[in-house]
């Protein structure tokens, strides 16, 4: 996992963090980000919003299911080479709190975002006044298991990812047939739909599987099931949508 240094708007007493999945959800955002202010939308451009990886945390609450695949959950890659590319996404500040550290994420951030690669990036904010491009948006974006193993060690890989029989985390291709972790997904759906239709449609269809072509629109049209697929009673609050 690679930490870029950070050079951005934000002060030291706050950081602006952009949500693209669980954290599109005010509720679920508050019980990591208790302090959070001024949740809002706004747009990430030259990034693609991708169920690409197979976290461990899946697998510790029970809500992971690897004889279907559905296992993966959300991060953003850079596509510059695609100027249409891009999606909504949530908005808020959060008290640093020794979260950012001279420049780069403090061993604390990196620790509640583990598997993540974490980014400063340029976002569109959607004030009263209009949308206003600003720099410094705290991004989880996809990383390797090499990054992961360099960071926090083989044996970490091992405990987290090993003992449940997985040989990686972000090593799935696009032909692979990783699919969403089905109770996520739909509190991701949910959430999106809360914040307004703009944010719910550009999650279904900006949104999209391991092999990066087809939606989530696409992918729920053809498993409408998983919008019924609750999460377990522990973790209602923090995927309740």
């Amino acid at each position: 996992m690679t930490s870029k240094p950070i050079s951005n708007s934000n002060s030291e007493e706050s950081i602006t963090i952009l949500g693209i999945g669980s954290l599109l959800s005010e509720r679920s955002s508050r019980v990591t980000f208790p302090n959070l202010s001024n949740f809002r939308s706004g747009r990430i451009p030259n990034y693609r919003r991708v169920f690409g990886h197979a976290p461990s945390v899946f697998f510790q609450n029970g809500i992971a299911n690897s004889d279907s695949l559905e296992m993966a959950s959300l991060s953003a890659e850079c596509v510059d080479d695609d100027a249409s590319s891009g999606f909504i996404c949530a908005i808020f500040e959060v008290p640093n709190d020794m979260m950012m550290k001279d420049g780069t994420p403090s061993m604390a951030f990196l620790e509640r975002e583990e598997e993540f690669d974490i980014a400063s990036v340029s976002y569109i904010d959607f004030t009263a006044e209009g949308e206003k491009r600003r720099e410094g948006g705290i991004l989880c974006t996809r990383s390797t298991d090499e990054s992961y193993i360099k960071r926090w060690g083989q044996k970490r890989f091992e405990e987290k990812y090993a003992k449940y029989d997985m040989k990686t985390i972000w090593g799935w291709k696009p032909d692979s047939g990783l699919r969403p972790c089905a109770p996520y997904l739909r509190h991701c759906v949910l959430a999106a739909k809360a914040i307004g239709e703009e944010c719910y449609d550009s999650f279904l269809d900006e949104t999209f599987l391991v092999d990066r072509t087809t939606t989530i629109r696409s992918y729920l049209d053809s498993n409408p099931q998983i919008m019924a697929t609750e999460p377990p009673p522990a973790l209602r609050e923090r995927y309740g949508g």
